[in-house]
């Protein structure tokens, strides 16, 4: 599957480039059995020229056809690799950034390459509901794996406490699986999914 960078497209994002576009499938509700729910997803990275991708993904139960019952849930974030922030950085807030990038070359992205060959991630995703996920992992190539390092909830919110989420780009596909240990239980299959890139 090839890949076309944005020129716009800050050195650093080029490890988590493979997943720019729009992403959309099928998947099913916890260990994904016979007697599982089903749902459809639409997932978007995108980036504006700044040192991450925004993520966003929609989801809806379907029925046994395909067709959509009704809204299952939305969550939206941010991922990069993990690096101090420095003056190139936006933030806190709207304080403005240098106009030029933290790390300008491959050579200086290649600098954060961990020791398994990858780059190490963070990713912060929030829900409805009051609750906000912080994530630490890796990318290797065309795949993910991420573990929550904070939930934070909200003091009505339902309890969750972490989650381990697992990417993988196979045959030009976007598989995942995301484990959540919630309602006092232990880490356990949460739901997975197949997604095709659609633009």
């Amino acid at each position: 599957m090839s890949i076309d960078l944005p020129t716009d497209l800050t050195p650093e994002l080029v490890p988590l480039s493979w997943l720019l576009g729009t992403w959309e499938g099928t998947g099913m509700l916890g260990e994904g059995t016979a007697e599982s729910e089903r749902f459809s997803q639409r997932v978007v990275f995108s980036q504006n020229g700044l040192p991450y991708l925004q993520y966003s993904a929609e989801s809806w139960l379907i029925d046994e056809q395909g067709a959509q019952l009704r809204p299952l849930s939305v969550e939206t974030g941010f991922w990069s690799l993990e690096r101090k922030l420095n003056d190139s950085d936006v933030g806190p807030g709207l304080n403005p950034a240098d106009i030029v990038p933290a790390l300008k070359t491959a050579d200086e992205v290649e600098q954060f390459r961990n020791e398994a060959g990858g780059f190490d991630i963070t990713a912060t995703i929030v829900h409805p509901g009051g609750i906000a996920e912080l994530y630490y992992g890796s990318i290797k190539g065309p795949q993910i794996q991420l573990s929550t390092d904070l939930v934070m909830r909200g003091q009505h919110s339902k309890e969750y406490t972490a989650a381990t989420r697992l990417f993988g780009l196979v045959e030009g596909n976007l598989y995942w699986r995301w484990d959540v240990a919630a309602d006092g239980n232990a880490l356990g299959a949460h739901a997975s999914a197949i997604l095709r890139k659609t633009s």
